[in-house]
């Protein structure tokens, strides 16, 4: 077994093994059989034992505010084939090994969930000990939130040679594909969604400022943030709700020292024109009606917004806010950026910026790229 399907598999395990109160899987109650597998784990390389972070507070969120049961969420990573030859790595797509942060991807067979793993140390601590709390508690009170929703945490649930060797994530998150649905679309052969992952270009990149990006190579450059070159299309309505969600989620990240995170926006051309386009969107199954993707019911930011002249439905939802400025990584990057700006005048980096500083420019994008139609 290879190491992205060994990795696969032990998301999978995590995921649809029965877990105690504290998330921890039941151990076997053979003596004999708790040894084979503690030494089994321990010299793992890539196949590590996980464990669920917080269970309970994943599970309320599902449950009661997102309205996926769990039996239809585990479905989700069980294998699509049936009978004794299902593996449990075939319920999880490999997307490969993307970002600066080496993070590994995955996507669910029925495409439903992305699996994310979060190596940095500050971004898997963050998320745990300060920002899990307030964000569970702000997503159970704002349904229409555009912060990604995330249905699991797991971590690895002890000593390994894999981790100790850096050889697969020690952390994983769970999160709602906002992509859903694009593989039935091409499917039908309707046009390809168009995706793009914004974050304010008006930072100091040294993959693309230095030397003109002559130093770096191209593969490199293209994992830098997108660019939209476009608008969206609203009306007045649309746009004020769009930009209080944005608002009042910026706030709770800035509050909690988040920086870097990005708009995920998804632009999906309606097949055939109508009078209606949400109701065109919903006969051709673009707009999902069921979780996780729903509540709130259509139309919201995660099922598709159509826009007033109706040939386009959009999607969008902020990604990636696991960065911190107190924690010890960014504080380092920082002082290394503070004595670059010393010697050249470069100016701040996404990644050393203030959070209200952030903030600022990000809802500056954000508005920079909206055009509303008036009724």
């Amino acid at each position: 077994m290879g190491r992205q399907e060994a990795i696969a598999r032990s998301i999978a395990q995590a995921i649809t093994s029965t877990s105690t109160a504290n998330g921890a899987s039941k151990r076997p109650k053979n003596l004999l059989a708790m040894i084979l597998a503690l030494f089994s784990a321990f010299f793992s390389f890539y196949q590590l034992a996980l464990r669920k972070i917080r269970p309970a507070d994943f599970a309320s969120l599902r449950r009661n505010h997102w309205q996926l049961a769990d039996d239809a969420y585990a479905d989700s990573f069980q294998p699509s084939a049936d009978g004794e030859d299902a593996k449990a790595e075939e319920a999880l797509k490999s997307i490969g090994d993307m970002g600066f942060s080496g993070s590994t991807f995955y996507s669910t067979a029925d495409q439903k969930f992305l699996v994310k793993s979060v190596p940095r140390h500050s971004e898997h601590s963050f998320f745990r000990d300060d920002l899990l709390t307030p964000y569970a508690e702000y997503m159970a009170n704002h349904p229409r939130s555009l912060l990604v929703r995330i249905c699991d945490f797991l971590c690895l649930s002890g000593a390994s040679v894999g981790r100790a060797l850096g050889l697969a994530p020690s952390h994983h998150i769970v999160m709602e594909n906002i992509m859903y649905g694009r593989e039935q679309a091409k499917k039908r052969g309707e046009a390809d969604w168009e995706d793009w992952d914004l974050k304010p270009t008006s930072y100091f990149y040294p993959e693309r400022d230095i030397a003109d990006g002559a130093l770096t190579s191209e593969a490199t450059k293209s994992q830098l943030a997108d660019e939209f070159h476009d608008k969206i299309i609203l009306s007045r309505e649309q746009a004020d709700q769009f930009f209080d969600s944005l608002e009042t989620d910026t706030k709770l990240l800035a509050e909690h020292n988040a920086v870097d995170y990005s708009l995920f926006l998804v632009r999906i051309k309606v097949p055939q024109q109508a009078s209606d386009p949400s109701s065109s969107a919903a006969d051709a199954g673009i707009v999902p009606t069921e979780p996780p993707s729903a509540p709130p019911a259509p139309p919201s930011w995660r099922t598709g917004v159509a826009s007033p002249d109706g040939k386009h439905i959009f999607r969008a939802a902020i990604l990636d806010f696991f960065w911190a400025k107190h924690k010890i990584q960014p504080i380092f990057m920082t002082v290394l950026i503070t004595l670059w700006n010393a010697i050249t005048g470069s100016g701040h980096m996404s990644i050393t910026t203030t959070p209200d500083e952030y903030r600022e420019r990000f809802l500056k994008m954000c508005r920079g790229i909206v055009e509303v139609r008036e009724d």
